[in-house]
């Protein structure tokens, strides 16, 4: 079996500040009340399709040991460590050499820790269309969520003739259009959200790297006689900080010709922010979100979370987040919360890092 996952789990979150930290970002919580973090249903969404000793989670070094705590299937080889944070394109490289060292055969889906999915099996049987059509031929395939709003949040697919049953030819990418540009993509009906979920084979991709991206795959190459053995950490610790700060997006989807997506529909969010959270949960009858222990009064349409052994009362509320934690209490406007990212940096740049 040559099916392998790489979980990207190496960011920090800050549009889910408070609740998403520095030291405990949001993929290492438990965001929708279920008892699991984001990673861990994730790691378990993908155990039918791929054994547990095939799944690989990507993150930051910080992050190791709250990785093997949330995931004690792994061993120490399936963390791989990223030294810096520099986008998206390193870590799928070093990913791909990584892989390629194991498995030359290897084909890998590369799918964010973050993501909701609420149809599962409709989300596996697309993953497994993608991986046979990236099996037989050298494709770059990307799933595409059919549009149900012009979101302007969103990349979009630009998609084109078929090329397979369900797979279709990717004409181009366009990132986070203005809300007519994103109207006129929904009218189309041409256009699908780009999901950032990417299945190839490690041929594929690093032949592409290598094509597109040169000077990520000489660094990575190498380290090539190194890739699971003691040496790797050392040279990943010297060469990977030097790596372009580039997603893997521009550093080779917009530009290698052999570009495919498969339209699907699965219950998708990208869970970006609190006002997404708000959408995918279960509402009270005031249209509201409650986690906690909290007693909304004559409040509607808001997110109110509590922390655990405390009680929160709101009154008058309507169309808030509010979310309290330990150190830090947010009470902001749901239609402003795409200024929670900049508010961060604020509190940066009043506090220090004390409370990020």
């Amino acid at each position: 079996m040559h099916t392998y996952v790489a979980i990207m789990a190496g960011g920090v979150g800050s549009r889910f500040w408070p609740g998403s930290r520095e030291a405990r970002p949001k993929q290492f919580l438990d965001m929708l009340g279920t008892g699991k973090s984001l990673l861990r249903l994730t790691f378990e969404r993908f155990l039918p399709i791929c054994p547990a000793a095939h799944i690989f989670v990507v993150t930051n070094a910080a992050y190791k040991d709250l990785v093997m705590e949330q995931i004690p299937e792994l061993d120490d080889n399936q963390v791989i460590c990223e030294p810096s944070r520099n986008n998206t394109a390193p870590c799928v490289a070093y990913t791909a050499f990584k892989l390629s060292a194991l498995d030359p055969d290897a084909n890998l889906v590369i799918t964010p820790a973050d993501h909701i999915v609420l149809k599962e099996q409709v989300f596996l049987d697309k993953i497994q269309e993608a991986l046979d059509f990236a099996e037989r031929q050298d494709a770059l395939v990307t799933l595409g969520i059919e549009p149900s709003r012009p979101d302007t949040g969103y990349g979009y697919i630009h998609f084109g003739e078929a090329a397979g049953a369900n797979v279709r030819k990717v004409l181009r990418f366009t990132e986070k259009p203005s809300l007519d540009i994103a109207l006129q993509f929904l009218e189309s009906g041409e256009y699908l959200w780009n999901a950032g979920i990417f299945v190839w084979s490690v041929r594929s991709v690093l032949s592409a790297f290598e094509q597109h991206s040169p000077e990520i795959y000489q660094i990575f190459q190498q380290g090539e006689s190194v890739y699971n053995t003691e040496e790797e950490a050392d040279f990943i610790s010297r060469f990977y900080p030097g790596t372009p700060n580039i997603s893997v997006d521009f550093a080779i989807m917009e530009k290698a010709s052999n570009v495919y997506t498969i339209p699907a529909e699965f219950g998708w969010s990208d869970l970006g922010t609190w006002a997404s959270l708000y959408e995918e949960c279960p509402k009270d009858p005031q249209n509201n979100v409650v986690q906690g222990n909290v007693l909304a009064l004559d409040s509607s349409n808001s997110l109110i979370r509590a922390p655990e052994g405390k009680l929160v009362v709101v009154k008058d509320i309507d169309d808030y987040i509010i979310v309290d934690t330990a150190d830090v209490l947010l009470i902001y406007p749901k239609s402003k919360e795409q200024e929670i990212k900049q508010v961060t940096a604020l509190v940066k740049s009043r506090t220090g890092e004390q409370f990020l």
